[in-house]
């Protein structure tokens, strides 16, 4: 990062103090973040995402639409699924074809077991360390065996789903336009019920354990997107809305978000048209534009752990987090009690000249896909707009409002309180382009 102050004891008569973390702990890719501070007061703050581009959209053009799936789910070794689900999603929207029935439910069932798997992840292993004091997960599972093992066991739970609909848990293969290479029996899926039956006992379990944690006192005013569904909590259909109004179809998202080149950072940042704010996606926006969309038990559960109808407190997020895994765990029961074996496990899907819209809710948050093909099914054109993406001008602006309240702490602290902060929104840089050297300049 040549263009920043580094190194001299002294800048313009000022004295100047600069921190390095080579590396982000816990989160998904590698970057740098940038603060600068000025007799006291912070001046500048960079979130430095400095990994190449993978250019997966590049890889798809000239490629057959049957083959989008099987692409973006190598995007991510975390969320696969939200990948396969909007890529297929997009494509069936091109092809002018609606997959319903029991096909619509298994994608939902597969996308419960990618939740209960991420959203695990994220609380006990990546997350929940630094409201406990703790380096690593591994450290905190010396002193906290039995939620360790909880979360574990939960994390399997969503494997297993995964495993079993996707042909494995890491980059599935079984997901196609139109359905499925395969669906399941139904006495794989029961057999998969008693696991999961087992899981929503260790995730109400999680919701309250997330209640007890140290929350630190930070609220901002957020301006949440999220799908919304007329029926559902939304995972693989609905509109897009926001907490100030917006309500469009899917097919419209590029009417209202653009992404910006920013000089910092190889990913590009999403803001909203016209005037280029911020937005979250995410769990907190989910929830704040669906929590009426959730079984009244687990409403119970979330406000008995400390949540209202709205969480503006980003570090909450690791309840609400919870929630959503508990609402996975549960709709996953629902779907396998009324599952009836689909036949065949994937309906045609001819090709056609066209451009198609998809948007799923990835753990992390809303995910778009945009394609346009050819006469012969072959992908001209593409657009993936990851989550992280989406968020990485309201991190931005988290640690612009957070920092100040911090700034007379050593700089260890400050650096500790500005990687948790981050840690709220379950970056994956990977995705988004990895993540985190910090550079703190005081003069």
């Amino acid at each position: 990062m040549g263009d920043d102050p580094q190194g001299d004891p002294q800048v313009g008569g000022t004295e100047t103090r600069t921190i390095k973390v080579d590396y982000l702990a816990r989160v998904e890719g590698e970057g740098a973040l940038y603060v600068r501070i000025r007799d006291g007061a912070l001046e500048d703050v960079k979130l430095k995402i400095f990994e190449p581009p993978r250019f997966f959209e590049g890889l798809l053009r000239g490629r057959a639409f049957t083959e989008a799936p099987d692409i973006t789910a190598r995007i991510c070794g975390i969320c696969p699924v939200a990948y396969q689900m909007s890529a297929v999603h997009a494509m069936e929207a091109a092809c002018g074809v609606t997959v319903d029935g029991p096909l619509r439910d298994l994608r939902r069932l597969f996308y419960c077991g990618e939740w209960i798997s991420s959203h695990t992840l994220h609380v006990y292993l990546l997350h929940a360390p630094d409201y406990l004091g703790y380096p690593s997960a591994i450290e905190m599972a010396k002193d906290h065996p039995d939620a360790f093992e909880r979360g574990l066991a939960l994390k399997k739970a969503g494997n297993d789903v995964m495993r079993l609909l996707g042909g494995r848990e890491i980059h599935p293969i079984n997901a196609c336009v139109g359905g499925f290479h395969r669906a399941p029996s139904r006495r794989e899926l029961s057999d998969l019920r008693e696991t999961l039956l087992r899981a929503r006992d260790l995730a109400r379990d999680t919701v309250r354990w997330t209640g007890t944690l140290d929350i630190p006192d930070f609220t901002q005013d957020y301006t949440f997107v999220s799908l919304r569904h007329a029926d559902e909590y939304p995972m693989n259909e609905g509109r897009i809305v926001s907490s100030t109004g917006l309500d469009i179809a899917v097919s419209a998202y590029d009417d209202h978000f653009e992404e910006r080149q920013v000089a910092h950072a190889t990913a590009l940042h999403c803001v909203m048209k016209p005037d280029g704010g911020s937005y979250l996606v995410g769990p907190m926006a989910r929830y704040a534009n669906n929590v009426d969309r959730l079984p009244p038990e687990i409403r119970e559960a979330a406000t008995a752990a400390g949540l209202g109808p709205v969480c503006t407190n980003p570090f909450r997020s690791i309840t609400v987090r919870a929630v959503e895994v508990l609402y996975a765990v549960t709709e996953a029961l629902r779907l396998i009690e009324g599952y009836r074996p689909p036949e065949p496990a994937a309906i045609p899907v001819p090709p056609r000249a066209g451009t198609g819209h998809g948007a799923t809710e990835a753990p992390r948050g809303l995910l778009y896909h945009r394609y346009s093909l050819d006469d012969d099914g072959l992908i001209t054109d593409c657009t993936i707009v990851p989550p992280t993406s989406q968020n990485q001008t309201r991190i931005e602006d988290d640690l612009r409002r957070l920092l100040p309240t911090c700034l007379d702490r050593p700089d260890d602290a400050v650096r500790d309180l500005a990687e948790q902060a981050i840690r709220n929104y379950d970056p994956c840089i990977s995705c988004a382009t990895h993540f985190l050297r910090l550079e703190v300049d005081r003069g």
